[in-house]
């Protein structure tokens, strides 16, 4: 991922949101690029964090980017927040023309039910495979 990608894909998702509390919040998905993990965030407006996906990117003929970790806070839902967190990566993906390698069972299981409509918007994604894994621990070892 170039520097000025990076900064194009910093723009924020923002949306607002209604908790089991029966509280609403404005919620904030942003795009950290940081190497070896990169991840999209969702911060509350108080900037408290409430979700993450992280993945890892790797270059080739075409960028992958291997979603390996999601974690939100159950307080929305959250079914809410990571499809908050899912919509705005593979939009992202889209744009960037990166591939989709869904390791984690949250991406998986959204690409399951709408992988028809994401490849219809441009999206490209594959299974994982065994290598994959492998990749990953490449890149938090910094061997990547």
């Amino acid at each position: 991922m170039t520097q000025e990608t990076a900064q194009e894909l910093t723009q924020e998702l923002t949306q607002e949101l209604t908790g089991t509390s029966g509280a609403s919040a404005s919620l904030t998905v942003e795009l950290d690029p940081a190497a070896p993990i990169s991840s999209y965030n969702i911060r509350r407006a108080d900037r408290t964090p409430v979700g993450t996906a992280d993945f890892v990117v790797v270059s080739g003929v075409r960028e992958e980017r291997l979603f390996f970790h999601t974690d939100v806070c159950q307080e929305f839902g959250g079914s809410a927040l990571v499809e908050l967190l899912v919509s705005k990566a593979l939009a992202d993906s889209i744009r960037e023309g990166a591939t989709v390698v869904p390791l984690c069972p949250m991406f998986a299981g959204h690409l399951r039910v709408h992988g028809d409509a994401f490849t219809a918007s441009g999206g490209v994604f594959r299974e994982p495979t065994p290598d994959d894994i492998g990749g990953i621990t490449r890149a938090t070892l910094g061997e990547a």
